[in-house]
């Protein structure tokens, strides 16, 4: 990745205006289906804030200035014709063009065909998908996604880009009407960098008066560290204010300005829900301007795990990938940090194992963990809307960070089964424990709704016990790292035995069935050992069921359901319940029937088919296949018509 490409991932776009193009040798080639999509929505928009465009551009000839500015402090000769980096705005209202140009990084032709032709950028796919084909509602998504260079379309119906990289003398134009493809032809370009030549639509002449786009570049692009010149017929002169926002104490910047360097630093179209702003003087020098994103960005739960906090040292712009910054479980941060201390020359590689980066994380994750824990109680019902957005990626800490488990078990919410849709804390989960209580019950799953539901549950609601429903991924991966909270442990209602008859039962909630003779439900048990062989680990009453018949549950020292489920997907292993118990709900009239039939001569004969029936419902429930699905059917048909008969 790199230049002007949707999303502007790795930005490298901008030049100074091309000194000329020649049509020889142009070749012809076809959009990626996705960027087809998106130019179409893009031409055809009726968008109330097309300025965006601008901003999008500006954003793109910064970040290209500054990979080259990265990339000279090895290579000088890259920058030893021209050192000011700038980004120039041109007006020609006879031609209706509106130009934008930088002397940063530039591309060749295979940046072109690679950043102006494809998208790579981590969740596009679900961008993509969520197109509908209703442009009132389709437009709504710019917000949400960005589209970078694409946007440009708003407004033109032709777009001319020159460009020559840094270090190479061959120079491109690619050319594009936004509709089926572009073209890419060899150009004479007497400097490095890019020129984004913009033929504007009919109606468009706003972005031709001078006045306008200095407004334009004041609003969304005043923090741009660098000169942004207006040139039209009056002349020349720079329209923003040209310094790193970041510099500036904490007071003089304004939320609107936040607002917007958030939206050039994240590349997003929200607005941030948080920002953490300031300096540490002293063994270490450094300058902080951290956001939370309002909303989820798209690749937050990409496989990479890719930090998007970007590295300055000095105002030089290092990274904006640098794993070594900050922990994995906040990636979805935003914003800069800025060394005084780091070498200038320092590579990728040498920060991973930095001493001096190690101790700038460990301080960054501390502060930002407090400033966290500050807006929960601050602001409840905005860390709330955090947690659903973000609260899945902090969980991972509980998991990787066992230094910090104590502060992000403290932060963490979770839907119980008294909490509806709301998220608690452990400490009101705590505060709220049966009298007695010893233990922190849970259910994971992939739904938390549906988990609600599941038999296991039934015995903890009839005695007003409360259970958290775990529907994350990780969290079936960071209950095996944490032993307790509060001293109270975690313990999963779905696997071992229970204490559950210590407990009363809620009023209104004792069963109407009487329990099974212990006899007969003994003499039913063996039946059903004997007759299920291998396909479950042991059969056995439980008191954890008050409304179904039967369950499935682990082992006391086996793994979790829930977790063996996920690892069997992993390594794509056929489902077996041979690990798991079967529990009968001694109370339940199907196991009362069951248990008085078991008394009678021919028992074991008589219950072969209802033994597998049993099995099998617990394995429906639980969302596991049959074993054999056509038995299943057999079994099933043969009961029905015996008790029709």
């Amino acid at each position: 990745m790199s230049v002007i490409e949707a999303g502007r991932d790795d930005p490298q776009a901008g030049g100074p205006p091309a000194d000329g193009v020649q049509d020889a040798g142009a070749a012809r080639l076809e959009f990626q289906a996705e960027v087809s999509r998106l130019l179409h929505l893009m031409v055809h928009a009726v968008y109330s804030e097309k300025e965006i465009f601008l901003r999008e551009l500006i954003s793109n000839a910064s970040d290209a200035c500054d990979r080259l500015r990265y990339l000279a402090l090895t290579e000088p000769a890259l920058t030893s014709d021209d050192a000011t980096f700038r980004v120039v705005l041109s007006v020609d209202k006879a031609a209706r063009t509106l130009t934008l140009s930088d002397n940063g990084i530039g591309m060749n032709r295979d940046d072109m065909v690679q950043n102006l032709g494809t998208i790579a950028r981590s969740g596009t796919s679900r961008f993509v998908e969520q197109l509908s084909g209703d442009s009132s509602r389709d437009v709504s998504l710019i917000g949400q996604f960005g589209v970078g260079f694409y946007s440009v379309f708003m407004v033109a119906d032709r777009v001319d880009v020159t460009s020559r990289k840094a270090g190479e003398d061959a120079a491109w134009t690619w050319s594009s009407d936004g509709l089926g493809g572009f073209t890419v032809a060899p150009a004479e370009r007497a400097t490095r960098g890019t020129t984004i030549v913009m033929h504007l639509k009919e109606g468009e002449d706003e972005w031709l008066e001078a006045d306008r786009l200095r407004r334009i570049v004041k609003t969304h692009s005043d923090h741009i560290a660098l000169p942004i010149v207006l040139k039209d017929a009056q002349g020349e002169a720079v329209i923003n204010a040209a310094s790193a926002i970041w510099t500036r104490s904490k007071g003089e910047v304004t939320a609107e300005q936040h607002t917007e360097f958030y939206r050039h630093v994240a590349h997003a179209f929200d607005a941030p829900w948080a920002t953490f702003h300031y300096r540490t003087e002293g063994r270490q020098s450094y300058a902080v301007l951290l956001y939370v994103p309002e909303t989820r960005p798209f690749d937050l739960f990409d496989p990479k795990r890719l930090a998007r906090v970007k590295l300055y040292v000095r105002r030089v712009f290092i990274t904006d990938d640098c794993e070594a910054l900050l922990p994995g479980y906040l990636r979805f941060l935003r914003g800069i940090v800025d060394s005084e201390d780091l070498p200038l020359n320092v590579s990728r590689e040498m920060l991973q194992n930095n001493a001096l980066l190690a101790r700038m994380r460990q301080a960054i994750t501390k502060r930002v963990l407090g400033e966290l824990e500050k807006k929960a109680e601050e602001d409840p019902t905005g860390y709330a809307t955090f947690w659903e957005n973000f609260g899945p990626v902090l969980k991972e800490g509980l998991y990787e960070d066992a230094e910090r488990r104590d502060q992000l078990l403290k932060l963490a919410r979770f839907r119980t089964t008294k909490s509806g849709s709301d998220a608690i804390s452990l400490a009101d989960y705590v505060a709220r424990m049966k009298e007695g209580q010893e233990a922190i019950y849970y259910i994971t799953g992939d739904d938390a709704a549906a988990i609600g539901r599941s038999p296991q549950v039934e015995g903890y609601l009839a005695r007003d016990i409360e259970v958290l429903l775990l529907s994350d991924p990780v969290d079936d991966f960071w209950l095996s790292s944490v032993d307790a909270f509060d001293g109270k442990s975690f313990k999963s209602v779905t696997k071992g035995g229970t204490d559950l008859a210590r407990f009363a039962l809620k009023d209104g909630d004792a069963p109407d069935q009487p329990a099974v003779r212990e006899a007969d439900l003994a003499t039913l048990i063996v039946l059903l050992k004997q007759e299920l062989g291998d396909a479950v680990k042991d059969v056995r009453s439980s008191d954890r069921l008050t409304g179904s018949a039967v369950c499935l549950v682990a082992d006391d020292l086996g793994l979790d359901m829930h977790l063996a489920r996920l690892l069997r997907q992993h390594r794509k292993e056929q489902a077996t319940t041979g690990s798991l118990v079967l529990e009968l709900n001694p109370r339940h009239a199907l196991i009362a029937a069951l248990a008085g039939r078991a008394t009678k001569a021919g028992a074991s004969d008589a219950l072969a088919d209802a033994a597998h029936l049993l099995l099998d419902q617990a394995r429906i429930v639980e969302g596991e296949p049959l074993a054999d699905p056509a038995a299943f059917a057999r079994r099933l048909a043969a009961v029905m018509t015996a008790a029709i008969a």
